[in-house]
């Protein structure tokens, strides 16, 4: 560094250090910048500043309230935890007033799988609270503590912001009832939040119930309703995040297999999302989060009244409760879900009213299907029982014909169906029509809540599988146990699909494809409800007993002498045939013309 470098250096540190010594302010100005600094915190606070009077030569110190200086819910930001039950015949609900939200919910008169009691969910995972744009930031009511006040089965939550401002919450619990009247009440807060809409946030994790943690996941989802529009859900096998933004919302649920917990919005949410996560921790079924959005208008007493619903999933219950709760319950698809509500449910009502076992409930129940299902039974074994006396004729056409040709051997069996009278279908169309109700019960019984915990035989719990054999490690397709009424309804259905093909006469590729369906099905249905398999372990035991009595009806010897009655007879020309034959005849003709021309 030269010697002009260095001089230039030395002024500018006298000059800088001369400026902070004649520059700096005096005590007056000092004391006069910290007061404007005080009075502009208060604003803040929303509390209004004391003016002084400066007419008198002695000023007193303005009164600054206590809450202020803390800032906004200044005495509600720390605490102690503490806890107030709320209980009635139904519930037992616990309350922490950090948050002063509901921490616990017990169902009493259930337990788990384990026996123990039935809580829906407790701890920390649970959160619950109002997001609130006040004092330039964002304040999560979760996180405030309040004071709680108790009157007879009433708890009301408060949080103060300030003088006559604060956050109430009031829970009100009636006696034998599932549902807690939730209002909540922002008073004074009319020029402190910011914006025309107010966030709720609820996030819990569902613990685990009963004795299948896959089936609990099947079955659990969150689930909504629009205002004026349908019930809906979410993924019941993925992660899943959903904005909803069509309408209104009127109540969302969380709900588990058998158990439910509801908020349900009397004044309806603007608009929200939900969202569901599976998670990899042992014990817990689903993590669901909500956030809505509930109207702000702005009031001196802003009330939002709504309702939480705790409880079970049975359908009478959910629909006793109103707001259509009752389409939680899972029915299945359209038609199915008509034939559940409309026919199966009101019959299994009707037998639970005699209070028998239900075991002997699903027996009655299948015997009536069985009943009302036989005309078609008959007519489908009647229909094959045709078909095996045409089998020899049938060869003979194949054999003349030659099996290069496939299509002129069709064209051939068409011909002596009709003039044997026969419908190539009328096998098959019995059976479709029976397939909605028997796969209507794939939906029913898994669902029904009043089959978990009752037992019948060897079955202990009639809404979950059960265990012949545990092997104590999870192998491929069967899983980590064995259900002894799943084998005996696999075993069944192999010996009726033996008996259909000797019925029938099925030979080739369609011989085996019937064995090959029920041992699909134990790998499938090894898991679900012993009520589910035993329902099918009897069908198929009423179909056998059904087809033995129609075999001993139906003599071959008359089918053969009526087909070959029908056969002498002289073909009527001026019969107009069906459009659906015509079509057929055309293509037909024009499948063979095509083969002749590429010949």
């Amino acid at each position: 560094m030269d010697r002009n470098t260095f001089t230039g250096l030395f002024l500018i540190m006298i000059i800088l250090a001369g400026s902070f010594y004649f520059l700096k302010p005096n005590e007056a100005e000092v004391k006069k910048a910290k007061e404007i600094e005080h009075l502009d915190s208060l604003k803040k606070a929303g509390v209004s500043p004391i003016q002084k009077d400066t007419t008198k030569t002695a000023v007193a110190n303005p009164a600054v309230d206590s809450l202020a200086l803390k800032g906004p819910f200044g005495t509600a930001i720390t605490g102690t935890e503490s806890s107030t039950v709320l209980e009635n015949e139904n519930l037992l609900i616990t309350l922490s007033n950090k948050g002063g939200k509901i921490s616990s919910v017990e169902i009493k008169g259930q337990k788990t799988f384990a026996g123990k009691p039935l809580v829906l969910f407790a701890g920390n995972e649970n959160k619950f609270g109002l997001s609130l744009n006040a004092a330039g930031k964002v304040i999560n009511t979760n996180d405030l503590y309040f004071t709680p006040t108790k009157t007879g089965n009433t708890v009301t939550m408060r949080a103060n912001y300030g003088a006559n401002a604060y956050v109430e919450y009031v829970y009100d619990l009636k006696a034998l009832s599932n549902k807690v009247a939730f209002n909540i009440n922002l008073v004074g807060l009319q020029q402190v939040i910011a914006g025309n809409n107010v966030g709720l946030n609820w996030q819990t994790t569902l613990l685990q119930q009963e004795k299948s943690i896959e089936s609990e996941h099947r079955y659990s989802a969150p689930y909504y309703k629009y205002l004026d529009g349908d019930v809906n859900h979410l993924s019941v096998s993925k992660d899943e995040k959903e904005e909803l933004s069509k309408g209104k919302i009127q109540w969302f649920s969380f709900k588990q297999h058998f158990f439910s917990a509801s908020l349900i919005a009397k004044q309806a949410f603007e608009k929200g999302s939900l969202e569901v996560k599976i998670p990899t921790a042992p014990g817990q079924v689903k993590f669901y989060d909500a956030n809505m959005q509930l109207p702000y208008a702005h009031t001196a007493n802003q009330v939002y009244e709504l309702e939480f619903y705790f409880g079970t999933n049975k359908f009478s219950a959910l629909k006793a409760q109103g707001y259509d709760l009752d389409q939680q319950v899972d029915m299945g698809y359209w038609p199915l879900k008509y034939i559940n509500r409309f026919i199966v449910l009101p019959v299994f009502n009707f037998l639970n009213s005699f209070g028998w076992n239900y075991g002997l409930i699903i027996l009655v129940l299948t015997i009536l299907l069985k009943v009302a299902l036989s005309p078609l039974t008959y007519k489908s074994y009647l229909s094959m029982a045709k078909m095996r006396v045409l089998k020899p004729e049938m060869d003979e056409i194949k054999a003349k014909v030659g099996e290069d040709n496939p299509t002129l051997v069709q064209q051939e069996y068409l011909k002596l169906y009709k003039k044997a009278g026969v419908n190539p279908l009328g096998g098959c169309l019995p059976m479709v029509l029976q397939l909605p109700l028997v796969m209507a019960f794939f939906f029913f019984f898994p669902n029904l809540f009043e089959l978990r915990g009752e037992s019948f035989l060897w079955m202990k719990d009639l809404s979950t599988y059960d265990e012949f054999i545990r092997f104590g490690v999870k192998l491929p397709f069967i899983g980590d146990h064995l259900s002894l009424m799943c084998v005996l309804m696999t075993v069944s259905t192999l010996i009726m699909t033996y008996f259909n093909n000797q019925v029938s006469g099925a030979t080739g590729q369609m011989k085996y494809i019937g064995y090959i369906m029920p041992i699909i099905f134990l790998g499938v249905l090894n898991s679900y409800p012993a009520g589910l398999n035993y329902y099918y372990f009897l069908a198929n035991l009423m179909t056998f007993g059904q087809q033995f009595l129609i075999r001993k009806m139906v003599d071959d010897d008359k089918i053969h002498a009526l087909i070959q009655q029908n056969k002498a007879r002289p073909a009527d020309e001026k019969k107009k045939k069906s459009k659906f034959q015509q079509r057929l005849d055309d293509y037909m003709r024009q499948q063979q013309q095509q083969q002749q021309t590429k010949k």
